[in-house]
């Protein structure tokens, strides 16, 4: 196969690739990586010098695409498939990217410094920056909660990469702010996520390592 995608299946943003592969049935080769592993990580290093995940290979176009939204962009342009995840109106794909980010930026990454402040020594937490983070989840979640309550996805009625991003961020996000009482349409949005199959092959494929993820 041509494609190669390094990840490892509890990484979030991993998800938000490996739901847009299912999501068109794209043929790959899956190389899970163990940054734990100084041979693996240095492979990973080389081939992307920063060295973090999703990293997708393309040999039979001789390209090194990181990053899951360029990743996503990448496939929409040279493997399409049934679903489009970048509408063709130049408008309604402003408004997918703005989305995509929104939901990185604001819930993803805010979601990731409450669970890595976890991960952290005593002597090294970080209360106030945690704070921070938590407010401006809770504003997005604000946000997208009043934009769900009139639409089915992320950019209104069509699925896209919008919703890649959304599916892993806001099953995190549910760990650490629990959706159902405070935003009842983001967690119905949550809900129809999870019905569907690409979503729901890359959760199953993630179960084994939920073990991992650190609790308050």
């Amino acid at each position: 196969m041509s494609l190669t995608l390094h990840f490892h299946p509890l990484a979030s943003y991993c998800w938000k690739a490996l739901i847009a592969l299912y999501e068109n049935d794209i043929p790959f080769t899956p190389n899970l990586v163990d940054l734990g592993n100084p041979a693996e990580r240095a492979a990973l290093v080389k081939l992307w010098g920063i060295g973090k995940f999703p990293v997708l290979r393309d040999d039979a176009r001789n390209r090194v695409v990181p990053e899951s939204s360029i990743i996503i962009e990448y496939l929409d342009r040279h493997y399409p498939g049934k679903t489009r995840f970048l509408p063709d109106d130049p408008d309604l794909a402003r408004q997918t990217r703005l989305r995509d980010r929104f939901l990185d930026l604001h819930v993803h990454m805010q979601m990731q410094k409450v669970v890595g402040d976890r991960l952290r020594p005593a002597d090294k937490k970080d209360p106030y920056g945690v704070e921070q983070a938590r407010d401006l989840m809770g504003r997005a979640l604000d946000i997208l909660d009043h934009a769900m309550a009139r639409q089915t996805w992320a950019v209104g009625e069509v699925f896209t990469m919008a919703d890649c991003a959304a599916g892993p961020a806001l099953f995190y996000a549910d760990k650490v702010v629990p959706l159902g009482g405070t935003y009842p349409n983001v967690a119905a949005y949550l809900g129809r996520l999870t019905q569907r199959l690409s979503y729901a092959r890359a959760l199953k494929q993630a179960e084994p390592y939920f073990k991992y993820f650190p609790k308050e």
